[in-house]
């Protein structure tokens, strides 16, 4: 156990909250189940005394908990089927699948694509971000598809990620969203930081935000009340295109954070795929652009929503 308890004092907002969503709400990157083994391990307390996972909280009371000390997390190569779009000595383009997690982390030690990546490449992987995340220099999110860049050496690297820092890459996503558009296009230019309550999330966020701007052109509408969009990121900020379709009323179907809840279609996670990427090659100055086809899941989806318009 680490030896210093963390400390919290429950504000009137989470008046009558049980113990468990307030740790959740106020600690950044600790679930609820984990907090839940937390609290049936005796390792939660409230006033100094051992609390019950069912306990609800009064204003003023003192939460305090001990968290162990994490556990050393080493990336193994794992023979992970790989779909290659390019690759050559410096970097490799990937076509990445529903449900893979970009890089291990507490909860994801197997099964990512780093693991798959280290035992393809074995040790030829660029080092800039560390043992548990060679290569990565950037990320798309667990349920989104698409394609991904990952960089063999430290040169490709440091070349990719300055092209990230100045916006100069070519991203364009395709999704399907709630609702239809009076425009054909339109442009949402919002800063994005921490949600102020919910540290999980992201938000629009103009006192602590990071400028974002995203271009949509609608691609279909579909009578029955969704259409199917093209996203072209300016900026490459963190569920960028799920908040800021989110916050002009058009959610992407699936997402279960940025959405109504509702999942009408059974989707795991929301519609999105990054069907082009284009950079200059760090090392060879050519520029390059790479395309992922639409998922099946993304066109069987097209086609029922085209189905019932």
């Amino acid at each position: 156990m680490n030896e210093e308890p963390v400390v919290l004092e429950v504000t009137s907002e989470y008046q009558g909250v049980r113990i468990d969503k307030f740790i959740a709400e106020t600690s950044e990157g600790l679930s609820r189940s984990y907090i839940q083994k937390l609290i049936a391990d005796g390792a939660v307390f409230v006033d100094g005394k051992s609390a019950k996972a069912s306990l609800k909280l009064a204003e003023g009371q003192e939460v305090s908990f001990l968290l162990p000390e994490p556990e050393e997390l080493v990336a193994k190569p794992e023979d992970i089927p790989l779909d290659i779009l390019y690759e050559d000595n410096d970097l490799i383009v990937i076509n990445k699948p529903k449900d893979m997690v970009v890089h291990p982390a507490a909860g994801h030690a197997e099964g990512t694509l780093v693991n798959a990546l280290l035992y393809h490449c074995r040790d030829n992987l660029s080092g800039i971000n560390g043992v548990m995340r060679p290569g990565i220099v950037h990320r798309i999110d667990k349920n989104t598809t698409g394609v991904l860049v990952v960089c063999k050496t430290d040169a490709a690297h440091q070349g990719i990620a300055e092209q990230l820092k100045v916006h100069s890459i070519t991203r364009r996503y395709n999704a399907l969203v709630y609702g239809t558009f009076k425009e054909p296009e339109g442009r949402i230019e919002a800063p994005i930081g921490r949600h102020p309550i919910d540290r999980k999330k992201m938000a629009i966020n103009h006192k602590n935000g990071k400028s974002a701007v995203t271009n949509y052109t609608v691609l279909e509408q579909f009578g029955s009340g969704y259409s199917h969009i093209e996203c072209r990121l300016e900026t490459g900020r963190t569920h960028q295109i799920r908040v800021h379709m989110s916050s002009i009323g058009h959610p992407l179907l699936g997402d279960d954070v940025y959405g109504s809840g509702k999942n009408p279609f059974h989707l795991e996670g929301q519609a999105l795929h990054a069907r082009v990427l284009g950079f200059i090659h760090p090392i060879t100055g050519q520029y390059m652009e790479f395309e992922a086809p639409l998922p099946e899941y993304f066109t069987d989806l097209a086609e029922k929503l085209r189905k019932m318009s």
